[in-house]
């Protein structure tokens, strides 16, 4: 359980933070920067869910996109605490493979009414799908830092949570598509339109 009493440490006013393991990391490191983006893309989601109310024609988002916000903790546990192999007497909480199988289903559930594309889409629509694709961008951002991090020598990322942040993009495009869908449609890009006039 996570008791927060005392919101200000200090500790981190040499620009360091505490991992899950105890180590201490400079704030600008890149698995401290990887696990700072899934926040943010979290932080996104919550913005979308202004636009999933009960009240609104998203409602059906709602329980999802307030899953995917739980499993972004779930997420981010996994990323501040890296597999060193030492056992401290607890389990470190990972992303596992049924979180990515349960983001394939919606996706499969969402997509399946959609007419399918003949050309890309732009960013825009109706409000909710408008954040939907910034907080795509974002959950992008943070999978190329993950992707980067499983790269880098003595870094131990899971295939999960790179697989998670993988798909969680592509829901949150054809969620965005679906929330159009329920307006006006999707907003397409016209190859050198702005050549125009």
């Amino acid at each position: 359980m996570v008791v927060l009493n005392r919101i200000y440490t200090r500790t981190g006013d040499d620009g360091t933070t505490a991992l899950g393991t105890g180590e201490r990391r400079p704030k600008y490191d890149l698995r401290v920067t990887a696990y700072g983006t899934v926040d943010e893309t979290n932080a996104t989601l919550g913005v979308v869910r202004l636009h999933t109310g009960p009240d609104s024609a998203f409602a059906d988002f709602d329980a999802v996109l307030a899953r995917i916000q739980n499993d972004l903790f779930d997420l981010g546990a996994d990323l501040a605490t890296p597999d060193d192999g030492v056992d401290r007497g607890w389990e470190a909480l990972r992303i596992v493979g049924s979180q990515v199988d349960r983001l394939e289903r919606d996706i499969d559930l969402l997509n399946a009414p959609l007419k399918p594309l003949r050309s890309f889409v732009l960013p825009a629509g109706t409000p909710a799908a408008a954040h939907l694709h910034v907080a795509r961008t974002v959950c992008r951002r943070a999978e190329r830092l993950v992707v980067e991090l499983s790269q880098m020598p003595g870094e131990i990322v899971s295939e999960a949570a790179v697989r998670y942040l993988n798909r969680l993009s592509d829901l949150l495009f054809v969620m965005s598509r679906a929330a159009n869908d329920r307006a006006s449609g999707d907003v397409l890009w016209v190859p050198a339109a702005g050549r125009e006039g």
